[in-house]
C-alpha cells in the first residue's frame, strides 16, 4: 500500500506532462501549423475541375451536320500509383483496343503522368473507370466528329489532339467555334465521395456556323472528281459550284479525298483546299478577260472580223494555234469559240499592254478574292514595268500570269451576273446571325456581259472546243483551258504536264449556277480542257440545275 502511494505522484506527473505535451501540440497545430493543414485537407478534399465547352456545330445550308462535338474523356495514368502494370495493361488493352505491350510500357514509365488514349467516347470511358484501376483516371473533353466523313473535308478542316484547328474553317473560325471552358469546385469526404459540387463559372458553348454549301451538290461534285481521277489519273483536281448572283459557294470539292475523322490516314496535301491555294497558269479560260476588255472598250464587237493566220510573231516569240490552218477570216465570236490563240493575241494587241494590265487588275487578279477561306493564294500578275516585248503574246492567252480556281470562278461570276464582281463566300451565318457581304463593284456593263455570255455559248456549240458537252433543256456557256505547266527543273514549259480546266454557267441567258473545274496534270486519256474538265462540268451541272429548281429553257 505504501508502495502504491509512493508511485501515485509520479504517475500523476507523467500524466500531467503528457497532457501538457498534447495541449502544446494542439496549440501548435491550431495556430502555427493550421494554414498548412487546411491547405493539405483542401488539396485532398477540394478539386477545381475544368468543364470543356462544346465546340460549335458546322452545318450546310439545309442544317446537315458537317462537324459536331461529343462528350469524351482523355484516359491518363500516374504510373507510380499503378500497382500492377501488367494487369492494368491487359484490362485496358481489352477495353481500348490498344496493344497490350504498348500500354504496359507506358504504365511502367518513371514519370508522374502519361496519356493512354485521347478523346475516348463517354460510354467507353465509363467502362474504363468502372474497372477501378489504381492510378488510371479520365479527364472530360469534347471530341470533334465529322458525320459526313470526307465530304467538304478541305473546306471544314480538322482539329488536332490539343483542340486547335489544323486548317479550313476549324482554323479560321476557331475563336467563334471554340467557346469558353467552365470551372466547378468539387468537395469530397474522407473516402473520396463528392459531398458538394459548385459551379465557379459555367462553360460557354461555341457558336454554331451555317455554311452556304449544299451537302447534295457537294457530294455530286466529289463523285464526279473521283470519276475524273479514275479515268485520267491526275495529280489532283478541284471543282467549285457558285450562285453567281450572290457569290455564295454551293460546293467546293477537292480530290483526292481526305477524312478528318482519320488524320493519321490522311496526308497533309490531302487536307489542302486546292480551290483557293492552287496557283496555276489558266490558259485559254483567261481569254474571257481579253475579250471582255476589248468589248467594253469598244475595240471589237461580237461580229468584228479579223484575218487569222495559224501563227503570229510578237517581238522574239512565235505563237501558233493548236493546229495548222490557212489564213482565215473569223469573227470575234468564232475566235473565242475555237479558242484561237492567234486571233486572241490580235485582239489583245489592239488593247495594248497598259490597258490590258489595268483589266487584269480590274478583275481582281493578283489579289485575294475576299472569300475568307484560309490558305488562299493571290496568284501572280507581273508588274507592267517588268513586261517584255513578247508579254502581249502570252498574257492575253493565259500564259505568264498565275491564278487560283476561286479567282477564275469569281471573274466568270461577274460575266454571268451582268457585270458585278462580288466576293465569294462560304459562311452563311454565325450563331444565327447572317453574315453581311459587300455589294460588289461593276467591272463591265450589263450589255458587255450579255454579249460575252452569248459568245461563250459558241464554245459548247458545234465547232467549239467543248461541243460534246450538253444538258438537255439548258443552254450552256463557258470556256475551256489547256495550259502547259512550267517544269521547275528547267524553268521552261513542259511538254508533258498540263492543267485542264473549264469554267461555265447556265442558263446562258440568265445564269443561276456557275461551275469551275480544274484538273492538275491528267496522266492518261487526254490533257485537254474540252475532254477532261468540260465533261465534269456537264455532269455536275446536270445534277445541280434541276436540283436547284432551275426550269429547262425548252
Amino acid at each position: 500500500m505504501a508502495s502504491v502511494q509512493r508511485r501515485t505522484p509520479a504517475l500523476l506527473g507523467i500524466a500531467a506532462a503528457l497532457l501538457l505535451i498534447g495541449a502544446l501540440r494542439t496549440l501548435y497545430l491550431a495556430t502555427i501549423h493550421s494554414g498548412a493543414l487546411r491547405r493539405d485537407a483542401q488539396n485532398q478534399q477540394v478539386i477545381v475541375e475544368t468543364i470543356p465547352a462544346p465546340r460549335g456545330t458546322i452545318t450546310d445550308r439545309n442544317g446537315v451536320d458537317l462537324a459536331v462535338s461529343e462528350p469524351a474523356e482523355d484516359i491518363s495514368a500516374t504510373p507510380y500509383l499503378v500497382g500492377d502494370p501488367a494487369h492494368a495493361a491487359a484490362v485496358l488493352a481489352h477495353l481500348l483496343g490498344r496493344p497490350q505491350a504498348q500500354l504496359a510500357a507506358r504504365l511502367s514509365e518513371r514519370t508522374g503522368f502519361v496519356y493512354l488514349a485521347r478523346a475516348v467516347p463517354s460510354a467507353l470511358a465509363r467502362r474504363v473507370m468502372a474497372a477501378k484501376l489504381a492510378g488510371v483516371e479520365g479527364t472530360p473533353v469534347m471530341h470533334r466528329v465529322y458525320p459526313q466523313g470526307t465530304l467538304a473535308a478541305q473546306v471544314i478542316g480538322a482539329l488536332g489532339t490539343e483542340g486547335a484547328g489544323l486548317g479550313g474553317l476549324e482554323y479560321s473560325l476557331g475563336s467563334a467555334l471554340g467557346g469558353h471552358a467552365g470551372e466547378r469546385r468539387i468537395v469530397s469526404d474522407a473516402l473520396g465521395q463528392p459531398v458538394s459540387i459548385t459551379d465557379i463559372h459555367r462553360e460557354v458553348p461555341g457558336a454554331s456556323v451555317s455554311l452556304t454549301l449544299d451537302a447534295n451538290i457537294q457530294q455530286r461534285a466529289e463523285q464526279v472528281l473521283a470519276a475524273v481521277g479514275r479515268v485520267f489519273h491526275p495529280q489532283d483536281s478541284t471543282a467549285i459550284v457558285m450562285d453567281p448572283r450572290s457569290g455564295a459557294i454551293l460546293a467546293m470539292a477537292n480530290w483526292p479525298a481526305a477524312d478528318p475523322n482519320d488524320l493519321a490516314g490522311s496526308s497533309p496535301e490531302g487536307l489542302e483546299n486546292r480551290a483557293v491555294s492552287f496557283d496555276y497558269e489558266p490558259g485559254s479560260t483567261f481569254k474571257a478577260v481579253t475579250f471582255s476588255a476589248a468589248l467594253q472598250e469598244g475595240l471589237i464587237t461580237p461580229g468584228s472580223t479579223l484575218n487569222v493566220p495559224d501563227q503570229i510573231q510578237v517581238a522574239d516569240r512565235t505563237i501558233h494555234d493548236d493546229s495548222e490552218h490557212p489564213e482565215e477570216t473569223l469573227s470575234a465570236s468564232q475566235i473565242l469559240a475555237r479558242s484561237s490563240n492567234v486571233g486572241t493575241i490580235e485582239i489583245g494587241l489592239r488593247e495594248g499592254a497598259p490597258l490590258f494590265d489595268r483589266w487584269m487588275q480590274r478583275y481582281g487578279f493578283g489579289a485575294p478574292t475576299g472569300s475568307g477561306l484560309p490558305g488562299e493564294e493571290v496568284g501572280l500578275v507581273p508588274p507592267l514595268a517588268r513586261w517584255s516585248g513578247s508579254s502581249m503574246g502570252n498574257l492575253p492567252i493565259g500564259q505568264g500570269e498565275s491564278v487560283t480556281p476561286i479567282q477564275m470562278a469569281t471573274a466568270y461570276a461577274a460575266i454571268a451576273n451582268g457585270g458585278i464582281l462580288r466576293a465569294p463566300y462560304v459562311v452563311r451565318s454565325v450563331d444565327g446571325r447572317r453574315r453581311r457581304h459587300a455589294a460588289g463593284r461593276r467591272v463591265i456593263s450589263a450589255t458587255t456581259a450579255a454579249e460575252l455570255r452569248e459568245m461563250m455559248r459558241g464554245v459548247l456549240a458545234p465547232g467549239g472546243t467543248a461541243s460534246e458537252v450538253s444538258i438537255p433543256g439548258y443552254q450552256l456557256a463557258g470556256k475551256t483551258g489547256t495550259a502547259n505547266k512550267v517544269d521547275p527543273a528547267t524553268g521552261e514549259y513542259s511538254n508533258s504536264a498540263y492543267v485542264a480546266s473549264f469554267v461555265g454557267f447556265a442558263p446562258a441567258s440568265d445564269p443561276r449556277l456557275l461551275c469551275a473545274v480544274v484538273v492538275d496534270e491528267p496522266q492518261s486519256g487526254s490533257i485537254y480542257g474540252g475532254t477532261v474538265a468540260a465533261p465534269a462540268f456537264g455532269q455536275i451541272m446536270s445534277f445541280a440545275l434541276p436540283y436547284e429548281g432551275v426550269a429547262p429553257e425548252n
